[in-house]
């Protein structure tokens, strides 16, 4: 079961901790959220990063980040190796389910299931009311039935 690390923009990564435990409450040990504050340097973010990671000890991690090109997920591609770490960006709240429904997983695998999670829960919505068909009071009389 991979380590979950997410690193956002403050206060994005402990808002999704949040959501994530109140959905799955058993998952909250395998799940770590760092906010990225406007006025830390990358570098102390970074540190604090790597202190995470040594804590959570996991044979596998996934880091999630919001933003590409951003500097959380600058962060993220510096402490990631591709193999035992990697990064995954633009985390919502399916993809973070997804992730915990599927985390004994592979790491391979759980990146796949992220990352669809992510794709499928963005859709667009109707902008009209569903409609709404009042049905006719019917009677017992047999005579009164509209489908003969």
């Amino acid at each position: 079961m991979p380590g979950l690390l997410i690193i956002a923009h403050a206060p994005l990564a402990s808002s999704l901790k949040a959501v994530a435990e109140h959905a799955y409450p058993d998952c909250a040990a395998q799940l770590v959220a760092l906010d990225v504050l406007p006025n830390v340097p990358a570098e102390e973010v970074e540190a604090q990063a790597r202190q995470i990671l040594e804590r959570l000890a996991a044979p596998e991690l996934l880091i999630f980040t919001d933003v590409f090109g951003a500097t959380p997920c600058n962060i993220a591609q510096r402490l990631a190796d591709g193999v035992r770490v990697k990064v995954v960006t633009g985390v919502n709240v399916p993809m973070l389910w997804r992730t915990l429904c599927y985390a004994d997983e592979s790491l391979d695998a759980v990146v796949a299931r992220a990352i669809a999670g992510a794709t499928q829960g963005v859709m667009q919505v109707a902008t009209s009311r569903p409609q709404n068909q009042t049905l006719k009071a019917r009677g017992h009389d047999q005579n009164d039935r509209q489908d003969q």
